[in-house]
């Protein structure tokens, strides 16, 4: 207390300056720093949680897809004939005769390829007599269709007829090729014909599980032979049934995954229709295409799909990125051997990878949620997990991102918090200094704020606790001080809305030129790309409508036009009732204007297609692109817009005229540029209306 009474008011000012404010900045530094963390977490988790969602939605989709399909399929009267004729055909072959050098070439077929390679996959050597065909049938058509096809394994499929003069291969010639395209067009990996004692009759890609007997023969405990059985004993009609992944011996163990529905002609069962789904696809939907930033996910971000054995069902995307990396974390977390050696075999880690952490087990109880956790790769990450909801599959997805890179902006603060938070008491104690001196030199401080105001400096405010003359003066600086500080605000606030205002009306250059005064705005603009559609379908569904649905529903879908836009770097020029008008390349140049074009095109497809699906609507879009030079400016005085023309404007409109619905119909330039990409074709007659033939090409199979 003495040392404290022998300090100068000066030394006492700066002391109690000091103890304030290191007070506050280490308060304030706590609270952002632990509030920030939170904010974080939650959001992190938020975003995680909408990634797992929309992959779960994706998956279910795509999964109730290929069940339709299946059970439309068993139902359709090719199917029903074909089965009939197959089977027919293959037990017309019991009293063919089979050669020794048939017999020969089908074992040294197995010997020399599929045991070969069955073995290269797994441990131990596997028995010839096991797999090899054993009836009339089976080893005829194996002979003919496997080992004495002329095609190289892999390619079997190409096969259509084996030319024997059998009824068999009568039959196999008029439906192979239908059935090779289902399975190339949908994406199946392969086609299975079972009778109904279990006889693959058929199968497009003839492996070795063709003609084999799923009953008794060497396949009978695969997943396909318990979904043929399962099929087979449930006697339902409009049904199908899917069974998980399991190693598939066709397959050269690799997993396999099995959807199957029963064949009926009326109320006899004639056989089961199965399909083998190709893992990639799965792989697709969870990985985005391997787009993983573009989802949200990051540097070390996934999503991926566990079943109840705690085995993934999804590949991992550290295997994918860095199958070095993930093979030496594996052995660090004393993984067997036999079991990186069969993910490096198979390059995935469907079946191999064991996942039995925190998140997998409550899933699996059916809870969903959000924690940190340890993934299976032993490392902190946010995790959001859930069970999902899929008929005959018992899954959990979980969405994480490593801790590390979640927290990274949190880390930085901190630091960024202990370096402004020295630099800041350093600068505390230098004002303290200068506040104690100008505390005995009012005039001084006085002038030295005057020539800051001068300078635009509105942050200072002077504190006097006299009530002489200088305390007067001091509160009158202030209130002016707050005057110009509240008026300066106002501008800024002002500036700042005009500013936004310009912005969400033309483009960035175009408002700059505006800012700067410019009035007769106008531009040649060349290689650009432009986009005119049309929504069909939009009028016949207003007259059933108020006008206030029939804005919104139009106002929804040009809001989902607007942030494809976005993406695709499209320019949003106008919108004239249902149509829509976006040029790429007018703002900033790209090489690749006219396929951004047609990206943005496809994706205004899907959106209808989607909206159509969500809603129940009949709508359509109709889209011509055509690139070229336009003219860009500002039309008008007092009421003025940004708009574009000229003659790649003109036949873009065109073009969209004559664009039947669902398509997308593009000029030659466009074609000429990317028919290396996409695959066009003529615009027909039809769609000419007998008129003058337009030189344009519609886009193939635009979804």
């Amino acid at each position: 207390m003495n040392l404290i009474n022998h300090l100068s008011i000066k030394s006492k000012l700066i002391i109690m300056l000091l103890i304030v404010s290191t007070s506050c900045v280490l308060v304030v530094s706590y609270l952002g720093y632990r509030s920030g963390k939170i904010n974080l977490t939650n959001r992190v988790f938020n975003q995680l949680t909408s990634i797992r969602a929309s992959k779960a939605y994706q998956i279910k989709s795509y999964l109730q897809n290929i069940r339709n399909h299946t059970e439309t399929l068993s139902e359709d009267p090719a199917i029903i004939t074909a089965i009939q004729e197959f089977t027919q055909g293959y037990n017309e072959l019991q009293t063919s005769s089979i050669s020794p050098k048939m017999d020969l070439k089908i074992n040294e077929y197995y010997q020399e390829e599929f045991l070969t390679r069955l073995s290269k996959m797994e441990e131990g050597t596997p028995i010839l007599e096991s797999y090899t065909p054993k009836g009339i049938p089976s080893r005829y058509l194996q002979y003919h269709y496997i080992a004495g096809n002329p095609y190289e394994v892999g390619k079997k499929q190409l096969l259509n007829n084996a030319n024997d003069g059998s009824e068999y291969s009568k039959v196999h010639s008029r439906y192979h090729r239908i059935f090779r395209n289902i399975i190339e067009k949908f994406g199946y990996y392969d086609m299975f014909l079972i009778d109904p004692q279990g006889t693959i009759v058929y199968t497009v890609f003839k492996e070795t599980d063709f003609t084999s007997n799923l009953q008794q023969g060497a396949y009978k405990n695969s997943n396909l032979g318990k979904l043929n059985s399962i099929v087979q004993n449930s006697k339902e009609k409009d049904y199908s049934e899917i069974i998980d992944f399991e190693p598939y011996e066709p397959s050269y163990n690799a997993p396999a995954i099995f959807i199957a529905a029963p064949i009926y002609d009326r109320s006899q069962f004639l056989g089961v229709l199965a399909f083998q789904l190709p893992v990639n696809e799965i792989n697709n939907v969870m990985t985005g295409n391997r787009q993983w930033k573009q989802d949200g996910l990051g540097e070390s971000g996934e999503t991926y799909l566990v079943g109840r054995d705690f085995l993934m069902r999804s590949v991992s995307r550290f295997l994918i990125e860095d199958p070095v990396a993930y093979k030496n974390i594996l052995k660090s977390l004393g993984t067997q051997d036999s079991t990186i050696n069969r993910i490096e075999k198979y390059n995935t880690s469907i079946l191999e990878q064991t996942v039995r952490t925190i998140g997998v087990e409550k899933a699996l109880s059916g809870k969903e949620g959000t924690e940190i956790i340890r993934d299976y790769r032993d490392i902190p990450v946010l995790s959001s997990y859930a069970p999902l909801d899929l008929k005959g599959l018992d899954w959990v997805i979980l969405s994480e991102i490593d801790l590390a890179e979640a927290y990274a902006p949190i880390y930085s603060f901190k630091n960024q918090i202990i370096i402004s938070g020295t630099v800041l008491m350093v600068i505390v104690t230098l004002i303290a200094m200068g506040l104690a001196y100008l505390f005995v030199k009012p005039i001084n401080l006085l002038i030295a704020n005057a020539r800051k105001i001068a300078q635009g400096e509105l942050d200072e405010i002077i504190s006097i606790t006299t009530k002489d003359e200088f305390a007067e003066l001091a509160i009158s600086f202030n209130d002016m001080v707050r005057s110009l500080r509240t008026q300066t605000n106002l501008v800024q606030e002002k500036n700042q809305e005009n500013e936004q205002l310009l912005l969400s009306i033309f483009p960035a250059s175009i408002a700059k030129r505006l800012k700067r005064g410019e009035k007769n705005i106008a531009e040649d603009v060349s290689n650009v790309a432009v986009l005119f559609s049309d929504l069909t379908g939009f009028s016949k569904l207003s007259e059933s409508l108020t006008a206030y649905e029939i804005v919104s529903i139009l106002n929804d879908l040009v809001s989902s036009f607007d942030e494809a836009a976005e993406r695709y770097s499209m320019d949003k020029i106008k919108t004239i009732g249902d149509s829509y008008l976006a040029v790429c390349g007018l703002s900033i140049p790209y090489l690749d204007h006219d396929k951004r074009a047609i990206d943005f095109a496809l994706e205004m497809i899907a959106i209808v297609k989607r909206f159509n699906h969500q809603r129940n609507f009949e709508l359509n879009i109709s889209v011509g692109i055509n690139s070229g030079d336009v003219v860009a400016g500002i039309v008008g005085r007092n009421k003025f817009i940004y708009d574009v023309w000229g003659d790649t404007i003109n036949f873009a409109s065109t073009l969209r005229s004559a664009c039947p619905p669902g398509f997308i119909l593009v000029s030659s330039e466009v074609k000429r540029r990317l028919q290396d990409i996409y695959e066009f074709e003529p615009l027909t007659e039809d769609f000419n209306n007998g008129k003058t033939k337009l030189n344009a090409w519609q886009l193939k199979n635009p979804l």
